[in-house]
């Protein structure tokens, strides 16, 4: 079943975007929520229109998620935390952190924008997270676990 997004819908698709789903997840979750619209050809018409017109103002804004994602490449974070004698991180170090780390510097990231690359991180040592700026703008940041 063809459908319109309203909203970005995490592993399905972003705002303003026609996907396929099954029948099923759109007549009882997307549709309901009011996350999406059946693809109906008006409404495909009416979303033409409206992407038409905010094309210019879409490349504004990945001009400045590329600045940003710029701007994030050469960041070499630090994150404290509380570790053993062995290295090993009492807890584990998680994308809030991540978050909190790149605001004090600067970047107002949301941390279900970032994702950390490899399993949990319960050690001390260099890792990479993947910050998504834009749909189409990701960059790497590399950030150092060390002990407090």
């Amino acid at each position: 079943m063809e459908i319109i997004l309203k909203e970005d819908v995490e592993k399905v698709g972003y705002k303003d975007e026609i996907v396929t789903v099954r029948p099923g997840f759109a007549r009882n979750y997307l549709i309901p929520q009011g996350l999406a619209v059946v693809a109906s050809p008006s409404a495909k018409k009416m979303l033409e229109e409206t992407q038409r017109q905010r094309a210019h103002k879409e490349e504004k804004v990945l001009d400045e998620a590329k600045g940003l994602a710029a701007k994030l490449a050469g960041l070499k974070l630090r994150i404290g935390a509380k570790a053993g004698e062995n290295g090993k991180i009492f807890g584990s170090v998680n994308t809030i952190q991540i978050a909190e780390a790149l605001g004090k510097q600067g970047f107002d990231i949301d941390r279900k924008n970032i994702t950390i690359q490899g399993d949990s991180i319960k050690e001390l040592g260099d890792y990479t997270a993947n910050v998504r700026i834009h749909k189409n703008v990701a960059q790497d940041v590399s950030f150092e676990v060390v002990g407090e």
